[in-house]
């Protein structure tokens, strides 16, 4: 083999090795946020986890609002398609700006309301993001998403300090300017001085008249997905 031969053989070498580092960074590789978790939000509200204990209210009673925190956020997850079908990847976006309360008395959370402000929302991609301003939740036309809370949470028992909790919550999420029943599958901790919440609901699309997204028919969305939050709430 000529000389000539095995310098063309290895600069193609070369290429090939370069380019599928390349798609492997940019398409393969897992980059997705880990799932919403109570124990996120809890440590970053509480520090070392204990130095909460003692302070705030003697009982949760009351209304609690959301505090703006590093670890909260509202935000999504789900599948995406490269080249068909042939190759799947785990894409997950999340807004911190979210707002909202929610009231205790005694074994129950009697009221609830949230709303995130969508044009915050960001992904580890910026293409993706921007697709979402004018594809999907279209988010230049519905800028913000909302749950109400429809029915009163009955909690397994009456809130001591540390334990964790899970609950249902019931309630009408807006997104994409259609309102529809959701539940919301939660975890919850009061610790003292603050409160944490993290959950998630499946969401299909065409309930909320949300079209998957295709891109040249190179990437493609699945027809659902997954809303996940993570809150952390002080004393009103």
């Amino acid at each position: 083999m000529s000389r000539r031969i095995l310098v063309v053989a290895a600069v193609v070498l070369v290429v090939l090795g370069v380019g599928g580092g390349v798609f492997w960074y940019t398409v393969l590789r897992d980059t997705a946020d880990p799932k919403a978790d109570i124990d996120a939000v809890s440590s970053a509200g509480s520090g070392d986890g204990d130095s909460a204990a003692g302070e705030g209210p003697a009982t949760p009673d009351g209304t609690w609002t959301v505090q703006t925190e590093e670890s909260v956020f509202v935000g999504y997850r789900v599948e995406e398609q490269f080249a068909g079908d042939r190759i799947k990847k785990t894409a997950t976006g999340r807004t911190p700006a979210v707002e909202g309360d929610l009231t205790i008395a005694g074994d129950q959370v009697t009221a609830a309301s949230f709303t995130a402000d969508l044009t915050q929302l960001a992904s580890d991609q910026a293409r993706r993001d921007s697709a979402l301003l004018t594809r999907g939740i279209q988010i230049e036309q519905f800028p913000t998403a909302t749950f109400e809370l429809t029915a009163p949470i009955t909690l397994p028992e009456t809130p001591t300090r540390g334990e964790t909790v899970e609950v249902t919550a019931t309630g009408d999420l807006t997104l994409h300017g259609q309102t529809k029943p959701v539940e919301l599958q939660l975890e919850g901790r009061w610790d003292g001085a603050t409160l944490s919440v993290a959950g998630e609901t499946p969401i299909t699309f065409a309930d909320f008249g949300i079209e998957p997204i295709t891109i040249g028919g190179f990437v493609s969305t699945d027809d659902h997905g997954t809303m996940e939050l993570q809150l952390l709430l002080v004393p009103a």
